[in-house]
């Protein structure tokens, strides 16, 4: 088999896990050819996000160097567990001082100037994988494994420049396999990619969002024709939503596609919204699994319907969303509902949610919370003696997802008879043509409940 695997968060956090998951990769790779992708150990993206914008807004030269101080500990520290031949070890060092150095002077220039860019914003960010991969590598190596360290431009993830939420662009398969491929089959080695982080055509390193590196092994299994796609958590597979909110929640043990798009859309935290796509075309498999049980068979997410006799399957939350209401009267609808997809997008705006009212004087839009204000003061642009642009802060967004939903009577009519005798306001409401997915926001301090209430309705309740 040909398997690309994806470690990531709690699976890397520290030297003992590393080697851990690097036993994991030993084991199947003696009779399997893998592709591996790591992400940053846990919290160090959100530490290197707030170092960047702390660096910008004052100058803090001995911020620096506690920062880089304590990032080379919790890589050192790592090493020296994770990392067994003397040999290798000093080598892994070397290449981690090199980076951390890097990385000091950028921080340095960015407090000096008092400026940073969404392109010096997504370089900063890339050192957490860079510093992850080499480590995760030379683990390898010292357990007899023959591996090299990738960065994503290294391995052929080319992407357009929008920093923050780039795009790979079509050729992206082709330069994948040509340095992939020779890799894994010819020289027999196992890659450890950096996931999370591309490269423009001009050589600037990208991000692809968070949560990215699930796309980066996706990108990678579909240029290399993979056999499957597991993705290591800490979890035994896809619950029916977070144990976090609903500790009774279950294991899902199979997803369609179609499914699994529905949920990552709207908050469930199983995979990159972007994720399924690559391997979708090409019907590849993904199973999520569990670092820590892996003998357990997990989630497969793949193409066909899978069980329908849960109407409803699965439930999840975005709690940081906000609601953009476009209404007026005496206008063509078509030409605004156009301006205003056209301004979203021209300043990249993250679309959830899109509602129209049958009368065609309401258009509701759910966004991200973080475009709030730049979405506001662009559409504010359109506002006339017709047109009014108003918006909601602190709304979540549920969305209850099931195969068994198309088809099946009353099961809007249920969902809301719930939430109604629950006393809980739904804001807006949309439904997809494929009957998969009904989404509704309310505000954000009712979102838990609402998914505490509807879980005990269609999916306790049929246990």
């Amino acid at each position: 088999m040909r398997i690309v695997m994806k470690f990531g968060g709690v699976s890397v956090k520290d030297g003992e896990n590393i080697l851990h998951c690097a036993n994991l990769v030993k084991k199947y790779a003696k009779d399997n050819e893998v592709v591996v992708v790591v992400s940053a150990m846990q919290g160090v993206t959100d530490s290197l996000l707030h170092a960047a914008h702390k660096c910008y807004k004052e100058a803090s030269h001995g911020f620096i160097k506690l920062f880089i101080a304590e990032l080379a500990k919790r890589h050192y520290d790592a090493i020296e567990t994770a990392v067994k031949d003397k040999r290798i070890k000093e080598k892994v060092i070397n290449r981690i001082d090199n980076l951390l150095d890097e990385l000091e002077k950028i921080l340095l220039g960015i407090s000096y100037l008092g400026e940073l860019t969404k392109r010096s914003e997504d370089y900063i960010l890339s050192f957490g994988e860079r510093l992850l991969a080499p480590i995760f590598s030379a683990s390898l190596i010292s357990l007899g494994v023959d591996s090299v360290a990738l960065t994503g431009g290294d391995a052929g993830i080319v992407t357009d420049s929008n920093y923050g939420r780039a795009k790979p662009l079509p050729e992206v398969y082709s330069l994948i396999k040509s340095r992939i491929e020779p890799l894994i089959s010819i020289k027999k080695l196992v890659p450890v990619v950096t996931g999370f982080i591309g490269v423009t055509k001009d050589g600037n390193i990208t991000t692809l969002g968070r949560g990215g590196s699930d796309l980066t092994a996706t990108l990678i299994a579909a240029a290399i024709d993979a056999d499957e796609v597991w993705l290591w958590k800490e979890v035994d597979g896809v619950m029916t939503t977070d144990p976090k909110i609903v500790p009774e929640a279950k294991l899902i043990p199979e997803l369609s596609y179609q499914e699994a798009m529905e949920l990552s859309h709207f908050g469930a935290k199983i995979l990159h919204p972007r994720a399924i796509e690559p391997v979708m075309k090409r019907k590849i498999p993904v199973r999520i699994k569990n670092t820590f049980n892996p003998e357990a068979e997990g989630t497969v997410i793949r193409d066909g319907i899978t069980s329908t006799k849960d109407v409803v399957k699965a439930l999840s939350l975005i709690e940081k969303v906000s609601i953009v209401n476009i209404s007026g009267a005496g206008f063509d609808f078509a030409e605004i509902m156009t301006e205003v997809f056209r301004i979203l997008a021209e300043n990249k705006v993250n679309v959830v949610m899109v509602a129209q009212s049958s009368s065609e004087l309401n258009l509701s839009i759910v966004i991200d919370d973080s475009d709030y204000d730049k979405a506001m003061k662009a559409l504010k642009k359109i506002e006339n003696g017709s047109i009014k642009v108003e918006g909601i802060r602190d709304v979540a967004v549920i969305s209850a997802v099931g195969a068994g939903m198309a088809g099946t009577p009353g099961v809007a009519g249920r969902i809301f008879s719930t939430l109604g005798r629950n006393r809980i306001n739904v804001r807006m409401i949309s439904q997809s043509c494929s009957e998969y997915n009904i989404s509704f926001a309310v505000s954000k301090n009712e979102g838990r409940k609402a998914v505490k209430v509807l879980h005990d309705e269609f999916i306790k309740k049929e246990e």
